[in-house]
Formats: structure tokens, C-alpha cells, sequence
């Protein structure tokens, strides 16, 4: 694989994109009320600089220099893909934008809590402790995380409009001494050498064109002795490139996810260690004999349902539910009333969960490949 050429970075230019398209909708309740707020000028661009990697570009025709193409694009494609989701994701997931695990009784919000209290437990994450949020989103995880160990966190997001509904969420919360959220490409962070105690990522660091890449940066960054903890999205052993049917599915995933270059397990492995990690731990909890499986809220599965709370948000995620909801999007859409675009945006999402139900039912994919790693000292 060639080596990665690093994006330039101009937080100007993407502040004043950011402000062109969002305008003041980080300020808005989450989901439909800030989708509809967007500029229709913006939301174009963004959607022509997004889907330019995808369209016409099928796992059949792809080739090495169409995937190299997007590796070398890599923040902006990330940029512009959260530009479009966050706001689908928040109205159908939630503030915290990964999978988790389910235990037997166990409603939605408890799992998604626990997944990452338990990151944290693996890697002793306790108060005090000024800790490293790769790829934070709209700060989901990092309020729970640090509402459960005391930690101080940072969170890092190349997003514009995620890094100002985060600083919403933390000061409606009253965790504005606790958290901090800065721009950023994880790829060539602003931070000094060895100044976190911690680092973490959760279903972030897929983004990146090189894995190794990213983790020599979280490396770098971090103290001697210092902690790194990852919940990695990746291929698995049986998944074969030959396959055209595993082919769409990994492309699939990349598309609907803004997913530049996803790679297998062995690979992230080798790429924690030769980035300088002691490797204490790793493990697909995906393989974990649960009471439900990680993927049951995008199979739409209304069975395995806890409560009544879960049962509205998993419908929202069966195929009759994203089947109404995409057609509601589209008549907004055809009115004026939403930006156009947002259809294909949802259409996009939903392909995503459908290739990433077919990739889990298969053993082809997982989004909780769990590594440890330590800084030596």
C-alpha cells in the first residue's frame, strides 16, 4: 500500500463552510428540526464533494486507484460525510455514534452506556486522568465517560458542526470544566508530544487512511506508560476480496459510513504494534455468546426489544420504518422544505445498515475488534 500523503489543513476554510451550511442549527433539537436548517447551496456542494467518491463506482468496476483516490481524501470526505449524517444519526441513534454489546433485560441506552464504560474499565481510566477522545463525534462517550471515571477529556473531531453541538451538550450537562473539544485531523495532531495519560477511540479511527498512521499520532501524543484503547471497525479473517457479494457488502459499509479504506484484523494488529504499542489485550467482542446480537436494532428485530422505549427506536430502524421515514424525507425534500440532497444521504445510511447486518450475519465484519495497547515507559 502506498504511503499516505496527509491532507492540508485550513480550519478557516471550514469554518466558513460550516457556517454556510449549518448557519446557527447546532443550536437546534436534535435530528429533524436541525436537518431542515441547512443551505440548500452548501448541502449541494458537500453532497457533490461526498458522493464524487461513490457514484457510478460499484464494488464490480472498483478499482485499486479509485480506493487510493479516497485515501488521499480522506478528512475531507470524513467532513463532508458527517456534514450530511450527523443529523440522521442523531434522529435514528442517538448522541453516541457507535454499536454495543446487549446483555439479557437490557434496554438500548444501558448497553450503549455500558460499552463504553467498559472501554474504560479495561483501560483504568479513573479521576484526574487527562484523556484523549479520537474521533469524538458530538460527545457522546466522552459525557458518559467522564461522568463514570473522572477523567478529563479532550475531544478531537475534524467536524466543525459536531465540535459545536458537543460543546451544546456539555454545557446543558454542566461538564464544561470536565470536557473540551478541539479541531483537528488525528491524522497530524496540534498536541505536544506526551501529554495525555490516555487515549481512546470508539468506532473512529476506521476513518483513517492508515491505520498505523493514526495510531503512531495517538502514540506520539501520549505520556510514557500511557494507555491507548480502541474499538476498531474491521474485516474479518473470513472475508475474501475475490468475492464480489463480500466486496459489496465492505463497500456497502464504506459508502454509507464515510469509510475511506477499511482493512482486516491482522492488519490494525500489526499496525498497533509497529506503531510502538505493547499490546495488552485484544479480542472480538462481536464473538461474545450475548443475549442479542450487536446488530439487532438494524435488523429491526422488535422481538428482542426490552421495553417500550426500545421498541420505538428499533422501529424506526426496521425496513418499513426507514422505508417511511426515507419517503417522509423525500416529500420534504420535493416541497423546499428540507435541502435536496437528504434523500440520498438516508438512502445511503440505509444501504450501510443493510450490508452491515449481511457482513455480521456472515462473520465478515465487526465494530467492536477490541485492542489495549501501552505506551512502554
Amino acid at each position: 500500500m502506498a504511503p499516505i500523503a496527509l491532507e492540508d489543513q485550513d480550519h478557516v476554510r471550514d469554518a466558513a463552510f460550516n457556517k454556510a451550511l449549518h448557519g446557527k442549527s447546532a443550536d437546534e433539537k436534535a435530528g429533524l428540526r436541525a436537518m431542515l436548517k441547512k443551505d440548500p447551496v452548501a448541502q449541494k456542494a458537500a453532497i457533490d464533494e461526498y458522493f464524487k467518491h461513490w457514484d457510478n463506482k460499484a464494488a464490480g468496476v472498483e478499482t485499486a486507484e479509485i480506493r487510493e483516490a479516497r485515501r488521499a481524501e480522506y478528512a475531507t470526505l470524513t467532513r463532508h460525510y458527517y456534514d450530511l449524517a450527523t443529523d440522521l444519526y442523531e434522529y435514528g441513534w442517538g448522541a453516541s455514534f457507535h454499536f454495543c454489546r446487549f446483555a439479557y433485560g437490557e434496554s438500548f441506552r444501558q448497553a450503549m452506556a455500558r460499552h463504553e464504560h467498559y472501554l474504560a474499565h479495561m483501560m483504568g481510566l479513573r479521576d484526574g486522568m487527562k484523556v484523549l477522545d479520537v474521533g469524538c463525534g458530538v460527545g457522546g462517550p466522552a459525557r458518559e465517560i467522564t461522568k463514570f471515571s473522572g477523567a478529563k477529556i479532550v475531544g478531537l473531531n475534524n467536524n466543525d458542526y459536531q465540535i459545536e453541538r458537543a460543546l451544546r451538550y456539555a454545557a446543558k450537562e454542566g461538564l464544561t470544566q470536565q470536557l473540551d473539544f478541539t479541531k483537528g485531523d488525528f491524522m497530524q495532531m496540534s498536541f505536544p508530544p506526551e501529554v495525555f495519560d490516555a487515549v481512546y477511540a470508539i468506532e473512529a479511527t476506521v476513518h483513517a487512511p492508515s491505520l498505523e498512521g493514526v495510531y503512531s499520532e495517538i502514540f506520539r501524543v501520549l505520556k510514557p506508560g500511557g494507555v491507548f484503547g480502541v474499538y476498531e471497525w474491521l474485516m474479518t479473517d473470513h472475508y475474501d476480496n475475490e468475492d464480489p457479494h463480500h466486496r459489496e457488502i465492505r463497500l456497502g459499509i464504506e459508502q454509507g459510513d464515510g469509510i475511506s479504506n477499511m482493512v482486516k484484523i491482522p492488519e490494525a494488529l500489526e499496525a498497533i504494534q509497529k506503531a510502538g504499542f505493547v499490546l495488552e489485550h485484544h479480542e472480538d467482542l462481536a464473538d461474545r455468546q450475548d443475549a442479542r446480537p450487536w446488530y439487532y436494532p438494524l435488523d429491526g428485530d422488535l422481538r428482542m426489544a426490552s421495553s417500550l422505549g426500545d421498541i420505538y427506536s428499533i422501529a424506526r430502524m426496521t425496513r418499513i420504518g426507514r422505508f417511511v421515514a426515507h419517503n417522509f424525507i423525500s416529500g420534504l425534500e420535493l416541497t423546499g422544505i428540507a435541502p435536496k440532497g437528504t434523500r440520498k444521504t438516508a438512502n445511503s445510511l440505509g444501504v450501510a445498515a443493510d450490508c452491515l447486518v449481511a457482513g455480521a450475519k456472515a462473520k465478515l465484519f465487526t465494530p467492536m475488534y477490541l485492542m489495549i495497547g501501552r505506551k512502554p515507559r
